[in-house]
């Protein structure tokens, strides 16, 4: 296949969303003479210098997430942000030196936040940053705000994602397509349905969670760790935030939860979101013309995948 991205078009593309980042922030009174790229992904992430303001650009989207989409999801983002902010949980803010909204320009759609130094001296310590994800759920669960039920599992994605590697052997075996798809038939249901759900798993309790594996989304800033990127932020399981995670890392966020008052993890609950983040996994297969980076980190996990019972063993 010829559409993957090529090295230039990836530039010029991170060209357009630091262009765009630096003339809403202009537009918007900052002052901006010395922008600079921090990270380049799915979003490019712009530090807007001399002003204290990084802007995050996603880039890399699935067809559904149109720009609409994005200020629909990044709005959620801002509010649930402001509010832990507010409420002394220690997070990246929203900037306060500019609307608290989504801004779109050149077909992107961007946000603003405040602009916090980095302690590059540090290591993520993944089971430290398990055993405070219980802190931050804990502070999330008195989130009044109105939240989707597991937005994060982003079944749009999922379906459509299948679809387009309907073919792409290059991407995907046929014997996976259809691995996939299967599991995708006994999941589906209890993603897009809180009833499914429910009736699946009684006595889960549901609650705000940040939605993104938050103990790998932990900023270590100089003067301190700060919750951070809750683009996915949802209603859910807390253990929606565990996925992936191995048994060190359960244990550790139950030492947190025990503090919290909260409940321990829920081991049918952890098969559950383990398989819907690895479809999740091969279904980004489908991301990689448009970033081909992703090949070398995405065929770890289909590998992995492979070895796993169907459907996390659900339906054993």
């Amino acid at each position: 296949m010829t559409d993957f991205m090529t090295p230039q078009q990836i530039a010029d593309r991170t060209s357009a969303a630091v262009g765009a980042a630096v003339s809403a922030g202009r537009d918007l009174g900052l002052p901006v003479t010395d922008a600079r790229v921090l990270h380049d992904v799915f979003s490019v992430v712009v530090h807007l210098a001399p002003a204290p303001v990084v802007v995050r650009v996603p880039v890399v989207l699935p067809d559904h997430a149109d720009v609409a989409f994005q200020a629909r999801r990044q709005r959620t983002e801002l509010d649930v942000t402001r509010w832990l902010d507010e409420h002394g949980c220690p997070v990246i803010p929203p900037s306060p030196l500019v609307p608290r909204e989504p801004v779109e320009r050149d077909g992107f759609s961007m946000t603003f936040w405040s602009y916090v130094e980095e302690d590059r001296s540090r290591e993520p310590d993944y089971v430290a940053n398990a055993e405070s994800t219980a802190a931050l759920h804990a502070a999330l669960r008195t989130y009044p705000g109105e939240l989707e039920f597991l937005a994060a599992a982003e079944p749009p994605f999922v379906t459509d994602g299948l679809a387009a590697l309907d073919g792409r052997v290059d991407l995907l075996p046929a014997a996976d397509l259809d691995r996939a798809r299967r599991e995708w038939e006994v999941l589906e249901p209890l993603v897009s349905s809180r009833a499914a759900f429910e009736e699946a798993f009684p006595g889960v309790d549901l609650q705000p969670i940040h939605g993104d594996s938050p103990p790998a989304n932990i900023f270590p800033g100089v003067h301190g760790d700060l919750y951070a990127d809750f683009e996915l932020v949802t209603l859910g399981p807390v253990e929606w935030d565990l996925a992936a995670l191995g048994p060190e890392h359960h244990q550790a966020y139950e030492r947190g939860a025990r503090r919290h008052g909260a409940r321990p993890l829920d081991e049918d609950m952890l098969k559950f979101v383990n398989a819907i983040g690895m479809l999740r996994a091969v279904t980004c297969l489908a991301l990689i013309p448009q970033l081909p980076v992703l090949t070398e980190y995405l065929q770890p996990a289909v590998e992995h995948w492979r070895t796993l019972p169907f459907a996390g063993g659900l339906t054993g």
